[in-house]
């Protein structure tokens, strides 16, 4: 599969970046509430992250990493967050990660395109085990993935440094039967 393609949920469209969301990107991820509550996005945001960011998508996807998909609003295609997965082929499993525009928290977006990235993780690349972590003090993401169906397998205490900070990582995680049985 060298394309990666586009998932439709009720009132979503997951597709993949280009270029020019990089303005929005940008706009979107300076925010620092944003890169509070996430691992990987720094704050202040540099100007020129986000088209670096877009840019590695599509090679990563052809080399069978990941998968990093824009959520837009089917309504008016807005772009208002990312969602994706990085996939370790060798142990058939994934890392589930996203992010949602401060103006779109609180609506169920981030909870309806993690469904459909489950379901696409499993169903479409075959995977047994799709897993998150989640900053202990962010329970909105906790919640995502409770559900989502995911469980919770315990806390990693002060496992990274945020902003000097050492922060405990709750980490969550479904299997391919667990899902099936739904």
């Amino acid at each position: 599969m060298n394309q990666q393609p586009e998932l439709r949920t009720e009132r979503l469209l997951l597709r993949p970046f280009i270029p020019q969301d990089a303005a929005t990107v940008q706009q979107l991820a300076r925010d620092r509430a944003i890169a509070d509550t996430t691992l990987n996005i720094p704050h202040p945001y540099p100007d020129d992250l986000a088209a670096k960011w877009i840019s590695a998508h599509a090679p990563r996807f052809r080399d069978g990493r990941g998968a990093i998909f824009a959520i837009t609003l089917l309504a008016d295609g807005s772009l208002v967050g990312s969602i994706g997965l990085v996939t370790h082929p060798t142990h058939n499993r994934a890392e589930l990660g996203y992010w949602m525009g401060r103006p779109y928290w609180n609506q169920g977006y981030t909870t309806e395109a993690a469904r459909a990235i489950i379901r696409y993780g499993f169903e479409d690349l075959g995977l047994n085990r799709i897993f998150a972590y989640h900053f202990r003090r962010n329970p909105a993401s906790e919640r995502v993935m409770q559900k989502i169906g995911m469980q919770s397998e315990g806390m990693l205490r002060q496992h990274v440094q945020k902003w000097g900070v050492y922060e405990d990582l709750g980490i969550y995680a479904i299997l391919k039967s667990n899902h099936d049985a739904t």
